[in-house]
Order: C-alpha cells, then structure tokens, then sequence
C-alpha cells in the first residue's frame, strides 16, 4: 500500500450518530452525514477519531461505522485508532485495511511517547504489520503525552510511511510551523477549527476537524488558497462564534451533535458516557448561533 502524503483541504471528521435511549449506532443518520460531506466537496474523510467516539464503540461497531462509510461517498478516507499501545492500535489499523481497502488515505495514530526514538519505533511497527500510511495525531488533551514540536518532527521524519501529522497540541501555530520547516510532510490543525487561521498563517494544509458547518471550515481554507489572509479571515468571520461555541470544555462533542440534529443531519444528538450533554440551557444560545451562520450561507 503506497504511503502518499495526503491531499490538502479539509478532512471532515465524522461523528457517529446514536440512536435514542439504546444508543445504537444509526447507519442512515451516518449515510446522510457521509452524504453532505460529500456534496460540500471535502477533500477526504476521517471516521473513528475522537470525535467519532471511537473508544467507545466496539470492535463490530467500529466494522459497521467503517462499512456505512465507504458505502455512502466515494472519497478517500482516514481511519482512527483509539488506542495508544502498539498491539491494539495494529489490530485497529488492520480493520481499517480489511474493510476500507484502497480508499485507506492513512491510519490515524496517536502520540504515545514524549521520546521520538520510541515514537518511531512505534510507528515503523505499525507500518511494517499493516502497510497504511500512517497521519500521527498530536493530542495531549487525549493521550496525557506532551511531546515539544523538535521531537515530534525528528520522529517523523525518521518515518517514511508518515503521510501526514495533525498537531492538536495548543499552541498550534508555532507547532505546525516547526512540523512544516522540519518534515516536508503535511501537517492539519484540529481543535474544532478554533485557531485554523492562524494555523494556514503558520503552513497547514487545511484543516482535519470536526464542526457542525464543515462548509465554513472548507470557506475559509478556500479562500485563503485564493486570497490569503484577509479572503480567509472574511470567509470565516461569520463562523467563528459557532466554531467558539462548540469548543467549549467537556461538552463540547454533544453541542456539535446537537448543532448536528438541528440542522437535520442525524436524527440523534445522544454521546455516549462518560461524554457529557449539552446543558438545557444552552439551548436558545445554540438556535441564535445556528441562525447567524444561515445568515451567513443565504
């Protein structure tokens, strides 16, 4: 499997809608997720990170998410690995090959090391058991590993599979700009787009992240490809409380999949414990918010 750097654009990161009091996974909400992905024109799709939930999914449902997918849009597709040691996260990418097959653009694996010797180690492993590209995600709000930007590029580049690298350690900017100079690779910001100006300013190639308008995510990386800063800075202007909105700490998946519900894009906005809901009374907020990226669109 050839391990080509990723494309850049925006990598929608999908959600995986639940249904009702039973929280089953709900294919035909994420065939229409998928869907809409697909009509906006992103550039790929990322199933089975963080905010897919995938720690808390089994391994068959981790098999069904990954098989409504590739079923829904023909795209390519980037597949998590939730776990951090190296066995179970080649298990995971193994599934990712088994059902994604030629459309695998990369397996996502998490940071598991502050050490870059060991990091490399650990993903030459995983390349060498599985043959996926591999997009190392940076994220120690997750993992509870801070590794300095230097170390991180000096795995990476040690790594040939490496295909991409998503830098989710704030402050991102100056990590991106490090990961850049250093590996030639391509390196995405995340964080629900919160600092994606700031992140192209500083060489990303887009963005890989979850928001409830991915159309305002694919705005300003547009815009900033035609026009930099200042096209991309008015593209995004009318985004930027929703994207501020749903960043919030501990809930802010279950506000993104509320924002989601509402605009008719899943039927369900349940997250499964121990994730948090959204807060009743956030609820007028979120409409007022939802209402001035209409706005925004129309």
């Amino acid at each position: 499997m050839a391990a080509e750097p990723l494309a850049p654009g925006v990598w929608g990161v999908v959600a995986t809608p639940f249904t009702g009091s039973t929280q089953d996974v709900d294919a035909a909400s994420l065939a229409k997720l998928v869907d809409h992905y697909s009509r906006i024109g992103v550039t790929g799709l990322t199933v089975l990170g963080v905010f897919g939930e995938a720690v808390r999914l089994s391994a068959a449902e981790k098999r069904a998410v990954l098989e409504v997918v590739v079923d829904s849009a023909d795209l390519p597709i980037v597949v998590g690995a939730s776990s951090t040691s190296t066995a179970p996260v080649i298990d995971e990418v193994a599934l990712a090959t088994e059902v994604v097959g030629d459309r695998l653009a990369g397996a996502m694996v998490q940071v598991n090391t502050p050490d870059p010797e060991l990091l490399a180690r650990q993903l030459d492993a995983v390349h060498a058991a599985t043959g996926a590209g591999l997009v190392v995600q940076d994220y120690p709000l997750v993992t509870g590993v801070a590794i300095s930007a230097a170390d991180l590029a000096a795995a990476v580049e040690r790594v040939e599979s490496v295909v991409a690298v998503k830098a989710e350690a704030p402050p991102t900017p100056p990590a991106i700009a490090t990961l850049t100079a250093r590996t030639g690779v391509p390196v995405f910001g995340g964080l629900g787009g919160v600092g994606l100006l700031d992140e192209l300013a500083a060489g990303s190639a887009g963005a890989m992240t979850g928001f409830s308008f991915p159309e305002g995510l694919k705005a300003c990386v547009d815009a900033w490809w035609r026009g930099g800063y200042q096209a991309a800075l008015e593209a995004y202007l009318g985004y930027l409380p929703l994207v501020n909105f749903e960043a919030q700490a501990r809930i802010g998946l279950a506000v993104r999949k509320e924002a989601l519900r509402r605009r008719g894009l899943i039927s369900g906005s349940g997250v499964r414990a121990p994730a948090s809901g959204m807060p009743e009374t956030l609820a007028e907020q979120l409409d007022r918010h939802l209402a001035a990226v209409e706005n925004v669109e129309n």
